[in-house]
């Protein structure tokens, strides 16, 4: 087998993730985030549509983790993003931070929303 080492540039991928929190950078955020290639912060959760928003344009499908249990987002969360030209995937936190890690190693246009794991 062949191994090769991952780079991401000057992106930064998500590197751990326990009970609410995520290791992003070496910097540990606690709560709800939102993750780009080139930020990492507090979101405000499914409540807060306009964070989301503010990507149209520089991403074009946001992974949705939904903290430890499948669930749909709200309808005007996801169409409010879709209508922006922003996909919406969502899927459990832990799959969306590595999910968010293979597609940030593509080059791909990505961020991540995500809900903590309890």
């Amino acid at each position: 087998m062949r191994l090769t080492e991952i780079s991401y540039g000057s992106a930064r991928p998500i590197e751990g993730y326990g009970s609410g929190f995520f290791r992003i950078g070496g910097h540990v955020l606690r709560g709800a985030c939102l993750i780009t290639p080139w930020d990492a912060g507090p979101w405000g959760g499914l409540e807060d549509i306009a964070s989301p928003l503010t990507l149209a344009g520089r991403i074009d499908v946001l992974l949705l983790g939904m903290g430890t249990t499948l669930a749909y987002p709200p309808k005007p969360f996801r169409e409010a993003l879709e209508e922006a030209g922003i996909g919406v995937e969502p899927m459990v936190s832990p799959s969306a931070c590595r999910t968010y890690n293979v597609l940030l190693g593509e080059g791909r246009r990505i961020a991540a929303a995500l809900l903590p794991v309890a």
